[in-house]
């Protein structure tokens, strides 16, 4: 379950503009703001069956366009290469200090 939420947060940041408004607000209050169903209905002025419904559809738009489009797996895969990258660059860098220090040793 709290990888689910985790994913349709994620998926809501990627693909949200795509989605109505109404449904963007929706959802915004329910995983972002983490607020109840009876809460989202008091702030948007509809019924709770209102709001279950329109998160239920908003959540099947938001995994329909990752399932079309595939940004969020591209995502994951581009920050796992980025953090590769990132360590591979600290690497270098640490054997360029030692290869500085071999080159100036004067021993």
């Amino acid at each position: 379950m709290a990888q689910q939420r985790e994913l349709l947060c994620k998926l809501l940041d990627i693909y949200g503009m795509a989605l109505s408004s109404r449904c963007r607000d929706v959802l915004e209050y329910y995983y972002a703001d983490d607020l109840s169903l009876a809460e989202i209905s008091e702030n948007m002025g509809i019924t709770r069956q209102g709001v279950h419904d329109a998160i239920r559809r908003g959540e099947a738009e938001l995994l329909a366009l990752e399932k079309a489009l595939g940004f969020g797996a591209k995502t994951e895969k581009l920050l796992a290469l980025a953090g590769r990258m990132e360590k591979a660059g600290q690497e270098c860098a640490a054997y360029g200090a030692e290869l500085s220090a071999v080159l100036t040793d004067n021993d």
